[in-house]
C-alpha cells in the first residue's frame, strides 16, 4: 500500500479564498458548500493560512450579538498550517492525522496550494485497501 500517494485522493474542487475576502462571505461559502476549511493563497497560489469552521465561530458569535461582521479572511484564518505535499504517500499522512486534531490539511505542489486531504477520505482509503 506504500505506493500510494495524496495525489490519489486531494480534493481540488472545494473553496478557495484570499485574504482580503469579507469574512461573512468566506464563512457562508463554508455553509454553502458543506466545507470544512478552505486554504487562503496570495495571488501568485501560494498558501497564507487555512480558514476553518472553527475560525468563523468567533466573528459569527460576535455578529450575532452586535448584528455586524467585522474583519476579512486574514484577520481570522490560521496561519501557521501543517501541510501535506501532493506526493507524500498516504500511509505518512495517515500517520499526521494520529498526531494532530485537524480534520483536513492543505495538499502543496511545488510550493503552491493543490486542494485539501480530508481525514475522512484516508480513513475511507485505508479501509479500502487495509
Amino acid at each position: 500500500m506504500s505506493a500510494f500517494t495524496v495525489s490519489e485522493i486531494v480534493r481540488r474542487d472545494g473553496p478557495i479564498f484570499s485574504a482580503e475576502m469579507p469574512i461573512r462571505r468566506a464563512a457562508a461559502v463554508l455553509v454553502e458548500t458543506g466545507s470544512v476549511a478552505a486554504p487562503v493563497i496570495d495571488d501568485d497560489g501560494s498558501l497564507m493560512g487555512i480558514l476553518s469552521q472553527k475560525d468563523c465561530f468567533r466573528p459569527a458569535l460576535q455578529a450575532s450579538y452586535h448584528h455586524e461582521w467585522k474583519g476579512n479572511v486574514a484577520d481570522h484564518m490560521t496561519h501557521r498550517v501543517v501541510t501535506v505535499d501532493i506526493d507524500d504517500e498516504i500511509i505518512r499522512t495517515a500517520e499526521m492525522f494520529i498526531d494532530h486534531p485537524h480534520q483536513v490539511f492543505p495538499v502543496l505542489h511545488s510550493g503552491r496550494a493543490e486542494g485539501l486531504l480530508h481525514r475522512s477520505d484516508v480513513f475511507a482509503f485505508l479501509m479500502r485497501h487495509g
